[in-house]
């Protein structure tokens, strides 16, 4: 189970796949900072476009997820997977983790690509609000502890305000918010009542995240 103190110490112990993830996304940007050429390339070739996605180019929800508008943009979303992924990742194992963050990315990009404006979007929102979703889902049965209840209304707080932000500034994409949060939320849902150990876990989990997987890519590829 995860605990308050696994959250606070979310940075200090090894967690391979959220740092890969945070190194490969602070690295695109600034290579887009030092080369602005290149940067509008990434962007043009890279963001998730809806027109362009029914078109054939079906990596742009991908490699969206790994592309940021602006330093405020990323230092947020790589401030709350260093926050949140290294406790997620410790609970489930890396791959199982890494198939979290890609249903979730992935759910958050279906729910824009079938109901959003379809203007570019780029960012690891979804993914983190998938991540954040997983939390919430994985510790409410420690709601009744003192500290659990602490973490877990901060948590509250915390989506709550991120939720409401799209009311102050309008050209956040609060559909990728809600996707990646239903998605993430459902596969924790699902994994804690699963065994987390064992020979049978990593399949299991996989599975199920897979399956959000899925149904996201299906949901993109119709929408």
């Amino acid at each position: 189970m995860i605990t308050a103190q696994a959250i606070r110490q979310g940075g200090r112990r090894t967690a391979p796949v959220t740092f890969t993830i945070i190194g490969i996304c602070l690295s695109v940007f600034l290579l887009g900072e030092l080369d602005p050429q290149l940067g509008f390339r990434l962007f043009d070739e890279g963001a998730q476009q809806a027109d362009l996605i029914r078109a054939g180019e079906w990596w742009r929800p991908l490699t969206s997820m790994f592309l940021h508008a602006g330093l405020a943009h990323v230092g947020f979303n790589m401030w709350a997977l260093y926050l949140f992924g290294p406790a997620l990742e410790r609970r489930y194992g890396s791959i199982p983790f890494a198939a979290l963050y890609l249903a979730s990315g992935l759910g958050g990009s279906a729910l824009y690509h079938v109901i959003g404006r379809g203007n570019p979007a780029v960012g690891a929102s979804g993914a983190i609000f998938g991540l954040m979703g997983a939390l919430i889902v994985t510790l409410y049965r420690q709601r009744h502890d003192r500290i659990g209840r602490a973490i877990f209304s901060q948590l509250i707080l915390l989506l709550a305000i991120n939720l409401a932000l799209p009311l102050v500034i309008p050209s956040i994409a609060w559909e990728a918010h809600v996707g990646g949060l239903v998605a993430g939320g459902g596969v924790a849902f699902a994994w804690d009542r699963l065994p987390i150990t064992g020979r049978a876990a990593i399949p299991r989990q996989l599975s199920v995240a897979l399956a959000v997987v899925a149904v996201a890519v299906g949901a993109l590829l119709i929408g």
